[in-house]
């Protein structure tokens, strides 16, 4: 669908809960369609500028989109002592693939989505999201099933960044939420390797997701620190995991992290630094408390929806 400007007050409803949801003004349709997994759409907004929306949710805007993609990048790549070869499922904006690329150690980067029309949507309407990082010689992406290629793949690598849309009930990312599918990234990991996980919200009133995540991905690791940000365009904090056997990002200093940063990222970062990596792994009690009495472990047969 070809840029067209709506009626005067048009609102886009973005449904956070069944009981709760946000109203965007709207500026412009540039684009709606479906995949053979998904609606697809891009909006432009009056105070978010132009959004992915997929089935129905927003998924990142133009306005914010640097917070969430340093925020679920940045730590672990950082935490590595030198992150080499990297993965990443999903990601289909490019906004991930371009996080890690800023890293001069990295050599292969290797991007794998099953929704290619997503990507190619994102490539047009959306070229800042990626800036140039396919084409970048780096970059290798592939149009697959990313739980495929992690458990039949032989490859390791240093940092496995999970980045996926939510897990809707028959979505094309509900099972790359289980017990069974993070044993499997496990198995992807070099000696000392690291995964980042999108983690669902981590508002107050709906954390049951978010802890569920966290005690599954604590039966298959055994270092896992549950982190969050807040995010404007979601109207909420979000949540995020980094995942390890071996490295403790939460440990990190404020110092450690600026110099990293400083020694070994190509370009700067805009919301990501020392100080604000100790506030995201500082969880306030609350959310601590739920994900401590977490018993929900999510498994194939038993997979992750929400709303």
């Amino acid at each position: 669908m070809s840029d067209s400007t709506p009626p005067k007050h048009t609102w886009f409803h973005d449904a956070l809960t069944p009981d709760l949801g946000i109203l965007h003004r709207v500026e412009g349709f540039l684009y709606s369609g479906r995949s053979a997994y998904q609606g697809v759409e891009v909006i432009k907004t009056r105070s978010f500028g132009t959004c992915l929306v997929l089935d129905g949710k927003i998924q990142s805007s133009e306005a914010d989109e640097f917070i969430y993609h340093e925020t679920l990048v940045q730590p672990v790549m950082i935490a590595h002592p030198e992150p080499r070869r990297v993965l990443i499922a999903g990601g289909g904006e490019g906004a991930t693939l371009r996080e890690v690329l800023r890293h001069e150690s990295v050599s292969e980067a290797t991007m794998v989505d099953l929704d290619e029309q997503v990507v190619n949507v994102c490539r047009q309407y959306l070229p800042s999201f990626s800036d140039g990082a396919f084409d970048d010689p780096r970059t290798e992406f592939i149009v697959g099933d990313a739980r495929k290629f992690i458990e039949e793949s032989p490859r390791t690598f240093d940092v496995i960044i999970i980045d996926l849309p939510d897990p809707l009930e028959a979505g094309p990312a509900q099972a790359l939420y289980t017990r069974e599918f993070y044993t499997a990234v496990k198995a992807r990991l070099s000696t000392g390797g690291i995964v980042s996980i999108q983690s669902e919200s981590s508002r107050w009133y709906d954390l049951h997701a978010f802890a569920a995540i966290v005690h599954t991905i604590r039966q298959v690791f055994s270092c896992v620190a549950p982190y969050q940000v807040h995010m404007p365009s979601f109207s909420s904090l979000w949540g995020f995991s980094a995942a390890s056997d071996i490295l403790h990002p939460e440990g990190l200093t404020c110092e450690d992290v600026d110099l990293r940063i400083l020694q070994r990222l190509k370009s700067a970062v805009r919301s990501y630094d020392g100080r604000s990596h100790i506030g995201m792994f500082s969880l306030p009690k609350h959310i601590r408390s739920a994900v401590e009495d977490a018993r929900t472990v999510i498994t194939d047969d038993s997979p992750l929806t929400v709303f």
